[in-house]
C-alpha cells in the first residue's frame, strides 16, 4: 500500500519552509560598512564611523534615525570590523531577567580577551530602571552599546545612559539613495523592474525614504508583473497601495510638521503652511488640534498687526465643529492662508512675557493710592482714591496720569512694530506719551 502522501504544514503552505527563498532585504543586506547607502555623514571617507573605526576607538552609541536606514546592519558590520562578539536583544521582547544573561555572558567572553557588541533594538522602550542597568557594564568595558531608536534619545532615554554614549544620526534614504538599492536588487534578480519611469520615480516615491520598505515594494512588483508587462503609475498604485506616511501623533513627526506649519505661517509662506497643513490632515491628525495651534499663531505671531486674525482663526474652529469632516477642514486652510498672509507681529506676545516676569518679580506692590478703591470712611482717610482724574472728564478723554506702583515705576511693555493696523496704535501711543509729558506725569 503507497504511503499517503504528508501534507504540508501551514508554514509551509506560506511558503516559509526551509528552503523557502529569503526575503529580497535580507539577501540585499550590506556585507560590509562600504555597502551601506544614504549614510554618508557617518560612513563617507570623512565621516563619524570611519574616523572611530581608523582609530580603533569604538564607544558606546545610539544611533537614531527612521525605519529602514540601516541602524541594524551598520551595527552588525561594526561588530564584525572591530571583532567583537555581536549580541542583539529587542527591548520590545526582553525585561530584566534576559539583561542580567546577556551582561553574565559578556563578562565570561570578557575573561576569554572577547570583547561584546551588544545591539539594543527600540532602546528607549526599556524603562528608567531597565535603562540605569545598562551603566554599570558600559563603564567596566564589558559591552559596547549600540542602541537603535527611532525616537528623539534627548526625550525617551535617561540622561546618565546619554552622557555615557554617542548620539549618531541616521537620515532618510535620499531618492538617490533608493534608486541605488533599487538598481542592486535588478543586479541581484537578474531582471529589470517592470515600470516606466514615471512609475519608478513614484515607487521610489513610496518608499518615504525607507530602504527596507523600497525593497519590499520591488519585490511586489516583480510578483504581479505578467511576462513582458511594464506598469505605469497608475498600475503601480493599483498593485501596491500607497504606503502610509511615516507619522505618529505622539511623537516626532507630529512635533515636526506641526513646528514647520507653525514657522511657514509665521515666515508668511501660504503655499508652504498649506504643504505642511495638507501633510498633517493626509496622516490623520486631528484637525481640531491643528485649529487650536493656528488660533495660537494668530494671538503669538500676528497680534494686533491684525486684530481679525483672531476672529477668523476662531471661525475656522468654529466652522469645523459645525461642518465636520471634509468640508470643515478647507475652513481651516481658508485661516492658514489668511494667518500666513497677514502681516506678522509677536509685540503683544512679547509684552505680556515682559510683564508677567516684572509681575512675578517686584512682588505685592499696592497701586498707587488714587486709583485704589475707596469704599470705607477709613480707607478715604488713608487717601485711597483721593485726587483720581476721570478719563472721560479730561481733554481727548485722557488724563496722563501714572497707574504703575510708585515703589516700581513707569514700565515700557508694548512696542508696537511699524506693521498693520499696530501703525495706527503706534501713533496713538507716542500721541500719548507726549501728552503725559507735557502734563506732568510721565
Amino acid at each position: 500500500m503507497a504511503a499517503k502522501p504528508r501534507s504540508a504544514t501551514l508554514f509551509e503552505a506560506a511558503g516559509l519552509g526551509s528552503d523557502a527563498p529569503r526575503p529580497l532585504a535580507d539577501r540585499l543586506r550590506p556585507s560590509k560598512l562600504s555597502e551601506v547607502v544614504g549614510q554618508d555623514h557617518l560612513l563617507g571617507p570623512d565621516g563619524v564611523l570611519t574616523r572611530m573605526l581608523e582609530t580603533r576607538s569604538l564607544g558606546s552609541l545610539v544611533f537614531w534615525g527612521p525605519p529602514g536606514t540601516g541602524k541594524t546592519t551598520v551595527a552588525r558590520l561594526l561588530a564584525q570590523e572591530t571583532d567583537l562578539h555581536y549580541e542583539q536583544i529587542s527591548a520590545v521582547f526582553s525585561g530584566v531577567a534576559d539583561l542580567k544573561k546577556v551582561f553574565d555572558a559578556a563578562r565570561a567572553r570578557r575573561e576569554t580577551g572577547k570583547g561584546t557588541l551588544l545591539f539594543v533594538d527600540e532602546v528607549h522602550r526599556f524603562n528608567r530602571a531597565q535603562q540605569d542597568s545598562f551603566l554599570p557594564v558600559m563603564e567596566d568595558g564589558t559591552v559596547v552599546l549600540v542602541g537603535a531608536t527611532t525616537e528623539n534619545p534627548s526625550f525617551e532615554l535617561n540622561a546618565a545612559l546619554l552622557s555615557r554614549a554617542r548620539v549618531l544620526v541616521f537620515k532618510s534614504l535620499d531618492a538617490e539613495a533608493v534608486g541605488k538599492l533599487l538598481t542592486r536588487a535588478e543586479e541581484v534578480e537578474g531582471r529589470a523592474l517592470p515600470l516606466d519611469d514615471e512609475a519608478r520615480a513614484a515607487l521610489i516615491r513610496m518608499a518615504d525614504g525607507d530602504g527596507r520598505a523600497s525593497l519590499t515594494l520591488a519585490e511586489e512588483v516583480w510578483r504581479s508583473a505578467r511576462k513582458g508587462e511594464i506598469f505605469d503609475q497608475a498600475a503601480l498604485q493599483e498593485i501596491v497601495q500607497r504606503r502610509a506616511p511615516i507619522y505618529d501623533k505622539s511623537q516626532d513627526g507630529h512635533y515636526n510638521l506641526i513646528s514647520a506649519l507653525h514657522k511657514s505661517v509665521r515666515g508668511s509662506d501660504p503655499d508652504a503652511a498649506l504643504y505642511y497643513l495638507c501633510r498633517m490632515f493626509d496622516a490623520g491628525e486631528d484637525p481640531l488640534y491643528i485649529a487650536r495651534r493656528v488660533v495660537r499663531m494668530a494671538v503669538e505671531d500676528i497680534g494686533l498687526a491684525d486684530p481679525q486674525a483672531l476672529v477668523i482663526t476662531n471661525a475656522a474652529k468654529e466652522a469645523y465643529d459645525f461642518l465636520g469632516s471634509p468640508e470643515g477642514e478647507l475652513a481651516i486652510a481658508q485661516a492658514v492662508i489668511y494667518v500666513a498672509t497677514a502681516p506678522k507681529s509677536n509685540a503683544a506676545y512679547a509684552a505680556y512675557g515682559a510683564a508677567m516676569r516684572v509681575a512675578k518679580q517686584a512682588g505685592s506692590l499696592l497701586p498707587p493710592k488714587h486709583v485704589l478703591n475707596a469704599p470705607t470712611k477709613l480707607m478715604q482717610a488713608e487717601g485711597y482714591g483721593r485726587g483720581y482724574a476721570y478719563d472721560h472728564d479730561q481733554e481727548d478723554a485722557f488724563s496722563g496720569q501714572d497707574y504703575f506702583p510708585e515703589a516700581l515705576g513707569r514700565q515700557t511693555f508694548y512696542d508696537p512694530p511699524e506693521r498693520g493696523f499696530e501703525r495706527e496704535i503706534r501713533k496713538r501711543l507716542d500721541y500719548w506719551a507726549k501728552a503725559r509729558r507735557e502734563r506732568g506725569s510721565g
